[in-house]
């Protein structure tokens, strides 16, 4: 039976068993979820992030919830995975690079400084590689092997498997599809111009419709009004939808990818992206020939802190290879 301490935390059960803790760091939310070995969620909860705040404040909100959780269930933590926003360093646990909406993330240190919170080993994977492994456990993907992942939230970001296996490439950065250019003439929260998010965020949404109504409304209030019939709002995710299935179809050339996974909040929209992304997959396919299934996440809300928790439990029981 839930239950729900009023704290942003709800949970499922007491135990006295060690639990396996997984996060997800994001601009807006930090959210968690306490699992058993064989990967049940015990308990789970969200708080606010505090990206203006600087990286300590955000280690505190996250390890703050974690040890409120375990709490609640009465058990004791035996390690934890985090899905964190920006580029990350995997082997040190250290945020490499991130956007203008988060304030001294870039080099922060998050892995020590989390593990020295919750006394507990910690592992931090980006939080698109951890969206992704959460599908290909749980969600959508379950039983493919060539998988590109899209979240569609504050900014957009990518993960990429290959042969069942997170890709990481040289720098830990395969997959950021975000910032690729060559989809507008806006600039990006990165400061660059012209890359996938300026047209398919929730961001970049509300801020484009802002511009051509003059409108403060949010990207779920924007979604409404194009199920209205609004024609202002349905461009906007009629352009998103576009941009996001034209870098599908050229990663798909690249890799030669068998479906694409779109989560984030943005993702709630799916009914106003899919036709465009449909259409587009129909005048712009990827040149091998061979269809495209670009579908949204099963688990999208819980996605990158599932993934984060089922890195962690392969970590704990011994040397892995990159995905679980």
């Amino acid at each position: 039976m839930t239950q729900d301490d009023g704290s942003g935390a709800a949970t499922h059960r007491q135990t006295s068993a060690p639990v396996i803790a997984g996060i997800d760091i994001g601009g807006t939310k930090i959210s968690a979820v306490l699992a058993d070995e064989g990967g049940a969620v015990l308990a789970k909860g969200v708080v606010p992030a505090p990206a203006a705040e600087g990286g300590p404040a955000m280690a505190d909100a996250a390890a703050d919830l974690v040890l409120r959780l375990c709490g609640a269930l009465d058990a004791s933590l035996a390690g934890a995975g985090v899905g964190a926003a920006g580029v990350i360093d995997q082997e040190r646990g250290v945020v490499v690079a991130a956007s203008a909406t988060f304030t001294d993330w870039s080099g922060f240190p998050l892995a020590d400084e989390l593990e020295g919170r919750l006394g507990a080993p910690v592992w931090v994977e980006n939080d698109v590689n951890a969206f992704l492994l959460g599908e290909l456990r749980w969600g959508a993907a379950r039983g493919e092997s060539d998988v590109l992942g899209i979240m569609l939230g504050t900014g957009v970001g990518g993960a990429i498997a290959l042969d069942g296996a997170l890709h990481h490439g040289v720098h830990g950065a395969a997959g950021e599809i975000g910032h690729t250019p060559g989809f507008s003439d806006l600039v990006c929260t990165c400061g660059q111009t012209g890359h996938l998010e300026t047209l398919a965020s929730g961001t970049s949404i509300a801020r484009r419709y802002r511009a051509a109504t003059g409108s403060d409304a949010t990207a779920p209030e924007i979604a409404d009004r194009a199920r209205a019939g609004e024609t202002a709002a349905i461009d906007v995710f009629t352009d998103a939808a576009r941009a996001t299935a034209l870098a599908a179809s050229v990663a798909s050339s690249l890799l030669d990818l068998g479906m694409v996974v779109i989560g984030g909040g943005v993702r709630e929209a799916w009914d106003l992206l899919e036709p465009g992304i449909l259409e587009t997959l129909r005048t712009d396919a990827p040149v091998s020939g061979f269809p495209l299934r670009i579908v949204p996440a099963e688990i999208s809300a819980d996605a990158v802190a599932r993934g984060a928790a089922a890195l962690a439990s392969a970590r704990l029981a011994g040397p892995v290879p990159a995905t679980v």
